[in-house]
C-alpha cells in the first residue's frame, strides 16, 4: 500500500478518535454554552422554532420521510440542519413555516470551519423552542463513532442550557461502540429524551444502562401525505374504492440495495424472486429507495430489471420518487420485498407485509414491534428460497398478513411519542399539495 495513502489514514484515524473522545464532547459542550450565553436572542416566545437537526439526506427517500414527518406533526415554525444546501426538499404543506440551515460540519468535520458551526448552532439554541435530533440508525457508532457521539452531544449541551431535547426514534445495536454508548449515557442524565424506535433495541440500551429510554416507534409511521401520481403512471388508474386485496393482478413492490450488495451477489437471487412472483401472477415494480454515489439503488435494480426486458409487467423506475408517492404505490401493493428499512416501515404503514433483509440489528426489532418476526430475512446463500418460502406462508389470511393489517393504528400511536409536547394537528392541505409538487424551501448557509 501507499505509505502516503497509510500516513492519511492513520491521521484520519487519529482525529476519529480525538472526535469521539469524552474531552472532544467536553469541549464541544463548553463552546456551545458558550455560544447560547453571548447570544443576542431574547427569551424564547411560543412563536421561537423547533430545531431539528436532520440524517445526511441527499438522496435517501428514508431521510426526507424523517424530516417530512417531523414537520407535519409540530406546530410552528422548524428550523432544520443540514450539511447542504440542496439536502432535502420542503416537506409538503410547509411552505414558510420550514427553513434550511446550512452547517456542513457541525456533525462531520474539523478545525475552524466547525468552531463557527458550533457558535452557530449555540446561536440557533438562544432562540429556539425544542431540540430534536433524527436518530435512526445512526446513533450506536456502527456507521460513525464520532458522529453518533457528537449527535449525543449536541443533545445533551442543548438539555444543559434548560431547552427540552429528544433524539427521535432510533435503533440500537446488541454490540454499539463504546464512545457512542457512552455519549448516549451522558445525553440520557443530562435529560435527553432518548426514543428507541422497538423494543428489542430499548432492551439493548437499558441492558447497556441507557437512562431515560421511551418506547416509540419510527418517525415514519406518523406521515400522512399520500401521491397517487407514480403509482397512476406505473400501474394504471386505480378504479375508485380500489385496494390491494381487490387488485387484479396483484402488485409486488421489489427493492434492490446496493448496501446489501456490497457482502451479497444478489442479482440472480432476485431474479428468481421475481420470475416466482411473475409465476404467481403478480405484476412487479423494482423501486430504488437510496441513491448516492457510494450507495446507488438505481444502478442494483437496474441491473436485476435487464433480465426482465421483455416483460412489460416487470416495470422498473429509475429515479427517487418522494414518501409520499411511495406511499401512494404501497397503497396499490399486496407485497413488498425489499432491502431498505423506510420502504418497508412505508409498506407496513399501508398495512401491507414487507419482507425485509436485515442489516445492522435493526430490521428484527421492526418486525418485532409489528409481531411478524418471519418478514426478517438474513442475506446470504439461497436468498431467493428463503424470501419464496416466506412469500408462500403469508397467504390470503395467513396470521402474519392479519397482523400488519391491524398494526397501523397502534404504531402510529407509539411514534407519536416522538413528538409528544411538540405536537400540531396535521395540515389538511397536505395530501393535496403533495400531489401537486413542493415549492423549495428557504436555504440558509452557516
Amino acid at each position: 500500500m501507499n505509505p502516503r495513502r497509510i500516513a492519511r489514514k492513520a491521521q484520519w484515524k487519529a482525529a476519529e478518535i480525538a472526535a469521539a473522545s469524552a474531552a472532544g464532547a467536553s469541549r464541544d459542550r463548553r463552546r456551545i454554552a458558550e455560544a447560547i450565553a453571548t447570544s443576542s436572542a431574547s427569551a424564547r416566545p411560543a412563536t421561537a422554532p423547533h430545531v431539528l437537526i436532520a440524517s445526511a439526506g441527499a438522496g435517501n427517500i428514508g431521510d426526507q420521510a424523517m424530516v417530512e414527518a417531523f414537520v407535519e406533526h409540530v406546530d410552528g415554525p422548524v428550523v432544520v440542519i443540514t450539511r447542504a444546501p440542496d439536502d432535502f426538499a420542503v416537506p409538503p404543506g410547509a411552505a414558510g413555516r420550514v427553513r434550511f440551515e446550512v452547517l456542513p460540519v457541525l456533525v462531520y468535520g474539523a478545525g475552524r470551519e466547525r468552531l463557527a458551526d458550533l457558535r452557530r448552532f449555540g446561536e440557533l439554541l438562544a432562540g429556539a423552542r425544542s431540540l430534536s435530533i433524527i436518530g435512526a440508525d445512526i446513533m450506536d457508532g456502527r456507521y460513525s463513532p464520532r458522529a453518533s457521539v457528537r449527535r449525543s452531544t449536541l443533545a445533551e449541551a442543548a438539555a444543559r442550557a434548560g431547552l427540552p431535547s429528544r433524539i427521535l426514534g432510533f435503533s440500537w445495536n446488541g454490540s454499539p461502540e463504546r464512545r457512542a454508548r457512552a455519549a448516549l449515557h451522558r445525553a440520557g442524565a443530562a435529560g435527553v429524551d432518548l426514543l428507541l424506535r422497538d423494543p428489542v433495541s430499548a432492551v439493548r440500551a437499558r441492558t447497556d444502562g441507557v437512562p431515560r429510554v421511551i418506547e416509540t416507534a419510527d418517525l415514519v409511521f406518523l406521515a400522512t401525505t399520500v401521491d397517487p401520481s407514480a403509482a397512476d403512471e406505473l400501474l394504471g388508474a386505480a378504479p375508485a374504492g380500489d385496494a390491494p386485496e381487490a387488485s387484479d393482478p396483484p402488485v409486488a413492490l421489489v427493492n434492490v440495495s446496493a448496501l446489501v450488495g456490497r457482502s451479497l451477489d444478489q442479482a440472480a437471487e432476485y431474479g428468481r424472486i421475481i420470475a416466482a412472483l411473475r409465476a404467481d401472477g403478480y405484476r412487479v415494480v423494482l423501486v430504488p429507495h437510496v441513491s448516492r454515489p457510494s450507495s446507488d439503488d438505481v444502478a442494483a435494480c437496474r441491473q436485476v430489471a435487464a433480465a426482465f426486458t421483455d416483460d412489460p409487467d416487470v416495470r422498473l423506475v429509475e429515479r427517487l420518487l418522494t414518501p409520499a408517492q411511495i406511499r401512494g404505490l404501497a397503497a396499490r401493493t399486496r407485497l413488498t420485498v425489499t432491502g431498505r428499512m423506510h420502504l418497508a416501515i412505508m409498506s407496513l404503514h399501508a398495512g401491507v407485509p414487507a419482507i425485509t433483509l436485515a442489516t445492522q440489528g435493526k430490521v428484527e426489532g421492526l418486525m418485532r414491534l409489528v409481531g411478524v418476526p418471519e418478514l426478517c430475512v438474513e442475506p446470504g446463500p439461497d436468498l431467493a428460497g428463503r424470501v419464496l418460502d416466506v412469500v408462500g406462508r403469508l397467504g390470503d389470511g395467513g396470521r402474519a398478513r392479519r397482523a400488519v393489517q391491524e398494526a397501523p393504528a397502534r404504531l402510529r400511536a407509539l411514534a407519536e411519542r416522538n413528538v409528544a409536547g411538540l405536537g400540531a394537528e396535521p395540515s389538511t392541505t397536505a395530501t393535496a399539495e403533495a400531489a401537486a409538487g413542493s415549492p423549495s424551501a428557504e436555504v440558509v448557509r452557516g
